[in-house]
């Protein structure tokens, strides 16, 4: 009877469960990035598919999703922080010494993403990885 109780109770106390899928609710092309506005939650199930408009808000589209389409987890990412031919910092960092250098990104890509830059200097081409400040990093 005490079980019952404290199952009675818990339930209670339990939020709601909202079962949905998130769907578009206009074209977006691949690389939006998504606001409330863009997605809705249509009370079919569907395998596969985001459920929580937090999971999706701020992130952008790999992919152009349709009017109605479900979003799932793949069809996301996060934003890109530096775009195809953009000037970026290139940072190279071994013990005390760091080289900074002037360089042009090669791939768009998002922080903690690897790209190709090219030194804009020696026109050497490197794989660097986005930091959080916009600079790429080239690992040692």
């Amino acid at each position: 009877m005490r079980a019952l109780m404290i199952a009675l109770l818990l339930a209670t106390l339990a939020p709601p469960v909202s079962a949905g899928t998130l769907i578009a609710t206009r074209t977006l092309r691949a690389q939006t990035v998504l606001s409330a506005a863009d997605i809705a939650l249509s009370d079919d199930l569907v395998e596969g598919a985001l459920s929580d408009p937090r999971d999706a808000i701020g992130l952008e589209t790999r992919v152009a999703i349709y009017p109605g389409h479900p979003i799932r987890e793949g069809d996301l990412a996060p934003p890109a922080l530096v775009e195809r031919n953009q000037t970026i910092m290139l940072v190279f960092q071994r013990g005390g010494l760091t080289i900074r250098a002037e360089g042009r990104a090669l791939d768009r890509g998002a922080v903690g993403e690897t790209i190709r830059v090219m030194n804009a200097t020696s026109k050497a081409v490197v794989s660097a990885v986005i930091g959080a400040d916009g600079s790429v990093y080239v690992p040692n």
